[in-house]
C-alpha cells in the first residue's frame, strides 16, 4: 500500500464511498425518523388502543396469544391477577430499545381498569432469522465496484508505468525508443515533456561525443610530430633526461587520446568486434610477461570468441591499474579460472583499496577517488571505464570489489 499509488487511490475511493454512504444513511434515518415520530404517533396510539381493547379487561391470555400469532408483536401483561409474557426467556427489551421514545412516553403501554399493565413491542426475531440475502448482495456489489475502480485507476495511471520504463531506458543511455503518449491529459503532457527532455539530453551527449572524437583526432597529428621532434633530440648529456621525460609525457598523451577514441567508439556501439577463437589464459600470460604480476591460469580453459586487440587493451589497463595502486606490498595477482558459466578473469592488488561508497563509480569516465588516485600517479579515470566497455561489448559482466586488503576487478565471460 505504501509503495503503490494505484492501491492508495482505490483505498481512498473505497473509504470515501463508505463514508458518503454512512453519512447519507445516518442523515436520512434521522430525518425520516424525526418526521415519522410526529406523523405516526396518533396512528400508533390508536392502534395500541385497539390491541388493548381486543385483549380485554381483565386481560385474556388466549386473546393476547392470538394477537401474537397473527401479528409480529410482543405482549407483556403484569398485574394483580394475570402475569404473562408472549416470549418468555427472550430479550423483550431489544424491540423497545428501538422505540424508546414510545416506551418512555407510554405510547406502547396501556393500563386497564382492574390495575393491569399491558406493554406492546415489535417481535424482530423472524426478521433476524431470515437469510440476509440483501446484505450479501450489497457486499458483492461493493467488491465488484471496488474491482472496477481498481481496473479504471490502473488504466488511468498506465502512462506512469510507461514513463517509469522510459526514464529507466534513458538512464541506461537508450534513447531510440520514446515514451508512448496514450492520452491527451496531464499524464500525456508529462510523457511529452520527458520525451522532449530525453531528446535534448541525447543531442547534448551526441555533441559531447562528437567534440571528444574531433579533439582526439585533431590531437593525434601534432602529438605525432612532437614525438618525432623529441626523437631527434640528443641522447647524451643533459638533453637526454629532458628527452626521456618529454617522450614519456607524449606517450601518456597519446595513450589518453587512444583511450578516448576507443571508449567513445565502444560506448556508441560503432566499433565492430573482430572475434576469433582465443585462449584467454595464453593471452593473459603474453600481456603480463615481464610486468611484475603473478599469473595463475587454470588448465584447460574453453576457447572464447574474443577480439584479441581489445582484450590486450583490457589486460594492459587492468595490470597498469593494479601496479599503480597496489602499493609496495605483494605483487598483484592475475588469475584466469573456470567459472560457473564460463571463464572469469580477475586481478587483485594489495593496496589500500577504496571506500565502499565509491565502488559503483570507479568504472565511470574521468572518476578518480582522492584516496586512491592522485594526479602524480598518472591516469585520468578512463582505464577502468574502457575495461568495462570492452567487457560489455563481449557480453561479459564487470565487477569491482574491495578484497581487504586491496582491490579486485573481475570480468566474467560466458562460454
Amino acid at each position: 500500500m505504501r509503495h503503490s499509488l494505484k492501491a492508495r487511490l482505490v483505498a481512498v475511493f473505497l473509504l470515501l464511498a463508505l463514508a458518503l454512504t454512512g453519512a447519507f444513511m445516518f442523515g436520512m434515518q434521522k430525518a425520516v425518523s424525526i418526521g415519522w415520530r410526529d406523523a405516526a404517533r396518533p396512528l400508533v396510539s390508536d392502534y395500541v388502543d385497539h390491541l388493548a381493547a381486543d385483549i380485554g379487561t381483565p386481560p385474556s391470555i388466549d386473546r393476547a396469544r392470538g394477537l401474537v400469532q397473527k401479528l409480529p408483536i410482543t405482549v407483556r401483561i403484569a398485574g394483580p391477577q394475570v402475569n404473562w409474557e408472549s416470549h418468555p426467556g427472550r430479550d423483550l427489551e431489544a424491540p423497545h430499545r428501538h422505540d424508546r421514545w414510545a416506551t418512555e412516553s407510554g405510547l406502547l403501554a396501556r393500563a386497564t381498569a382492574d390495575g393491569h399493565r399491558i406493554e406492546f413491542g415489535l417481535n424482530v426475531q423472524p426478521w433476524r432469522d431470515r437469510p440476509r440475502m440483501w446484505g450479501w448482495i450489497t457486499l458483492a456489489m461493493l467488491l465488484v465496484l471496488t474491482l472496477l475502480a481498481y481496473k479504471y485507476v490502473r488504466r488511468l495511471l498506465r502512462p506512469l508505468d510507461d514513463i517509469s520504463a522510459g526514464a529507466q531506458r534513458f538512464g541506461r543511455g537508450e534513447f531510440a525508443q520514446a515514451i508512448p503518449v496514450r492520452r491527451n491529459d496531464e499524464l500525456g503532457d508529462l510523457a511529452n515533456d520527458v520525451n522532449t527532455m530525453a531528446r535534448s539530453i541525447h543531442q547534448m551527449l551526441d555533441a559531447k561525443r562528437a567534440l571528444l572524437l574531433a579533439i582526439s583526432h585533431e590531437l593525434r597529428s601534432p602529438l605525432t610530430r612532437a614525438r618525432l621532434n623529441a626523437e631527434l633530440l640528443p641522447e647524451t648529456g643533459e638533453a637526454a633526461a629532458r628527452r626521456e621525460a618529454l617522450l614519456r609525457d607524449l606517450q601518456e598523451m597519446a595513450d589518453l587520446v587512444t583511450e578516448l577514441l576507443e571508449s567513445e567508439r565502444l560506448g556508441q556501439g560503432h566499433a565492430a568486434l573482430q572475434r576469433e577463437p582465443t585462449d584467454l589464459g595464453t593471452l593473459a600470460l603474453e600481456v603480463a610477461s615481464g610486468r611484475g604480476v603473478l599469473v595463475e591460469v587454470d588448465d584447460p580453459l574453453p576457447q572464447l570468441q574474443l577480439d584479441r586487440v581489445r582484450m590486450r587493451l583490457l589486460l594492459r589497463n587492468l595490470i597498469d591499474n593494479a601496479l599503480r595502486h597496489g602499493g609496495e606490498g605483494e605483487r598483484p595477482v592475475l588469475r584466469v579460472a573456470r567459472g560457473e558459466r564460463g571463464v572469469v578473469l580477475s586481478i587483485r592488488d594489495f593496496g589500500p583499496g577504496v571506500d565502499e561508497a565509491v565502488l559503483p563509480q570507479l568504472a565511470e569516465p574521468f572518476y578518480r577517488p582522492d584516496a586512491a588516485r592522485e594526479r602524480a600517479t598518472g591516469g585520468v579515470g578512463l582505464g577502468l571505464y574502457l575495461c568495462k566497455l570492452i567487457a560489455q561489448a563481449h557480453g561479459a559482466t564487470f565487477t569491482v570489489r574491495n578484497a581487504n586488503p586491496g582491490l579486485e576487478v573481475a570480468v566474467s565471460f560466458p562460454a
